[in-house]
């Protein structure tokens, strides 16, 4: 698939910590306008109006057809497929033969037999690779997200409508009530005299739709939806906002894939050594398998079913989770102290960006209790709503309680390669663990 491999590039760095820690890929962005008012503004319409996100640009969409589609995506998925049929959607979780997490997608079954995986391209690129070398019938179409696609527009459109809002919005541009649709299933409905599909789903723990469909009718839609939602108090959310709605809802969008062991080496011999992003933060063993996780610690034990045969399906059967996912409620004071370092003599903390400051594609940073390391925090920002600077990590269940009290540790020694990287001095930031979904849960703060 590329001039270099991943093995190779591994092969040419010496490790693949080194080859992550120093790469030039930089975190995730979102192809669309950064605001369109402010960010602030952005964050608080999911939780007082109805915000729009538009979500057709930075998403790739793997489209799977034929006899084998749905042999291949049980054979490498922990979701049950039993009564998955048309209509309906499910967040598609991917692990290793030793049950560590590869990467998740939304996955639509479509009419006909056919379906469209929907995502970062980790998990993608996953099942793109078992299709062509393991003799499956299926065909396969693949719609690469709009910073990587070669030309042209996306094949669809996809707005995301959530907000207290959302729902009476869609009944303003539909002119009927809507029937009842359960969480994660689809319904059609027309607006602006065309046919959309919308997914019943909520991201930042609030109510919403993902409605999608042909390119070409896009923008009438959006129209449409802009001069309705007017009425309502619609704001378009741009990129920076977007980018911290998983914070509230608790989903952590990139860690480390399992990638990396013997049993996966054709894959990497098959990957472009650009496909997977940067590796930052304080956390920082020399072993790229210290940086997996269970599916359970990421939240998708209710996901793991055993009704089928998978990949990695013993080993999850063996596993008993240590670790839980949480909420990191970062001390003002602390991150106060690191941003006001810019602005004294001598090295600075960690440059933090707002709202999202993860600097690399997996931020990676250790959590202590005391000086024992406890967890990994991952993605990270401000969030309007709360007033609180969060992360969401993973944590040993002795420290997993809400307000138990831990302590962050931010920034690399020594500064690594990254184009994000500028000499910088670690910090320590305390923190309160909090439940997830953050959403409506403030337990952190004190009377």
């Amino acid at each position: 698939m590329g001039a270099e491999s991943l093995e190779a590039a591994i092969g040419r760095a010496g490790s693949a910590v080194a080859l992550l820690r120093n790469s030039a890929v930089r975190p995730h962005t979102f192809p669309v306008a950064p605001e369109f008012t402010n960010w602030r503004s952005e964050q608080q319409a999911w939780r007082t109006s109805c915000a729009l996100l538009d979500q057709s640009h930075h998403m790739t969409d793997l489209y799977l057809s034929g006899p084998d589609a749905l042999k291949l995506l049980t054979a490498y998925g922990v979701n049950s497929f039993a009564d998955f049929g048309p209509g309906k959607a499910k967040q598609y979780v991917a692990v290793n033969a030793e049950g560590y997490f590869i990467g998740d997608a939304i996955l639509f079954h479509l009419s006909g037999g056919n379906f469209d995986l929907v995502g970062h391209p980790t998990v993608l690129d996953w099942l793109q690779y078992q299709a062509e070398t393991g003799g499956y019938d299926v065909t396969l179409e693949r719609d690469d997200n709009s910073a990587e696609r070669a030309s042209g527009p996306p094949k669809v459109y996809r707005y995301e409508l959530q907000g207290p809002n959302a729902k009476a919005l869609v009944e303003e541009l539909t002119g009927e009530p809507l029937p009842g649709v359960k969480f994660f299933h689809t319904i059609e409905f027309t607006i602006a005299g065309h046919r959309v599909r919308a997914l019943r789903h909520g991201m930042a723990a609030q109510p919403g739709f993902e409605l999608f469909g042909p390119w070409a009718e896009g923008e009438k839609v959006l129209r449409g939806i802009l001069e309705a939602g007017e009425r309502f108090g619609l704001v378009r959310a741009g990129a920076k906002a977007y980018s911290t709605a998983n914070l509230e809802s608790g989903w952590i969008p990139a860690v480390v894939p399992a990638v990396f062991g013997p049993a996966e080496r054709g894959y990497r011999e098959w990957l472009p050594a650009g496909a997977l992003g940067s590796l930052g933060g304080s956390f920082d063993p020399a072993d790229i398998t210290d940086y997996y996780f269970t599916p359970y610690e990421l939240g998708y034990g209710k996901t793991v079913r055993f009704d089928h045969e998978f990949t990695g399906r013993a080993a999850l059967q063996r596993m008993e989770p240590s670790r839980e996912k949480v909420t990191l409620v970062w001390h003002a004071e602390d991150v106060a102290a690191a941003v006001r370092a810019l602005c004294e003599p001598g090295l600075p903390a960690k440059y933090i960006d707002l709202p999202k400051a993860r600097y690399a594609f997996y931020q990676a940073d250790k959590v202590l209790a005391g000086d024992r390391l406890a967890g990994v925090s991952t993605d990270v920002g401000y969030l309007t709503n709360a007033h609180a600077f969060v992360s969401l990590a993973v944590v040993d269940k002795a420290v997993s309680e809400p307000g138990s009290q831990v302590t962050v540790v931010w920034g690399e020694e020594p500064n690594s390669a990254k184009p994000a990287i500028e000499p910088h001095r670690q910090v320590r930031i305390r923190a309160t663990v909090a439940p997830v979904p953050f959403a409506a849960h403030e337990s952190y703060r004190k009377p």
